[in-house]
């Protein structure tokens, strides 16, 4: 099997990132959406609640939103689509490496490994280590340390995985005990850096069920987001390696049809 050009597998990630994102963007507004409105009446409420206990001297003043939830919940799918897509150049530049590197590997394999493999270091890993939190909830004040951390975790991830692979390619040769021992210990230390750092900095004033509910149905539309993806890539990407085969056989079939 030849090393696939670059370009093609820039559409592909494109074509998977765009239907990765929106079906993930769909899954939240269907689902998601409904509990962040829920969180959002929570947070206003108990906002009001403590405002009414200060006894603030001065009338508060409630600004209307700029944009309405039903604007910010078609702003979430849009979002989602371009965040898929921005994912998916990214998938296609890592993938163009590694398949230049052991071209031999076919196209669906290799698109649910690496996918499984993103999913667990840009969503699974992180997400342990800082849950998602519904909307409105921590102060203003640390939106940065808070996304620093977020970023932090993000890229402990990704390295642990890339380092977990190395550790699994450079022992190849080893016995299998020692290769699985060396990785799962590789894995115990990318863990630990991770849960080294910092906690998340605000208290999460929010209904227990709430919050695992709407936690649970983030990392749910992560796991679509990259099942999706890895279907579509992978699809598109065995479609393209059995064109030529296909095509020659046609032509080789036509051949011996015409031959008197």
């Amino acid at each position: 099997m030849h090393s696939s050009p670059v370009l093609p597998l820039l559409g592909r990630g494109l074509v998977a990132g765009g239907a990765a994102g929106l079906a993930a963007g769909l899954f939240s507004l269907l689902l998601a959406e409904p509990l962040m409105d829920r969180a959002i009446r929570a947070e206003e409420k108990r906002s009001a609640a403590e405002e009414h206990a200060h006894g603030a001297a001065q009338a508060v003043q409630h600004h209307e939103e700029l944009f309405s939830r039903s604007t910010q919940h078609g702003g979430l799918v849009v979002a989602a689509v371009v965040a898929g897509l921005a994912l998916g150049v990214l998938f296609a530049v890592a993938y163009a490496a590694v398949h230049r590197r052991d071209p031999r590997a076919t196209p669906w394999p290799r698109a649910l490994a690496f996918s499984a493999a993103a999913f667990l270091a840009v969503s699974l890993l992180p997400g342990l280590r800082y849950p998602a939190n519904p909307p409105g909830v921590g102060d203003a004040g640390t939106v940065g340390n808070r996304q620093a951390l977020w970023l932090a975790a993000v890229v402990i991830g990704v390295l642990g995985m890339f380092l977990v692979r190395q550790v699994y390619v450079r022992l190849a040769a080893r016995p299998e005990p020692v290769r699985h021992l060396a990785v799962a210990l590789t894995a115990v230390v990318v863990l630990a850096a991770l849960f080294l750092l910092p906690d998340n900095p605000d208290p999460v004033p929010v209904d227990a069920t709430l919050l695992w509910n709407f936690r649970m149905l983030s990392l749910g539309s992560h796991a679509l987001l990259w099942a999706v993806f890895a279907a579509v890539f992978g699809a598109l990407g065995l479609r393209a390696a059995l064109g030529p085969t296909a095509a020659a056989r046609t032509t080789a079939q036509a051949s011996t049809a015409a031959l008197p």
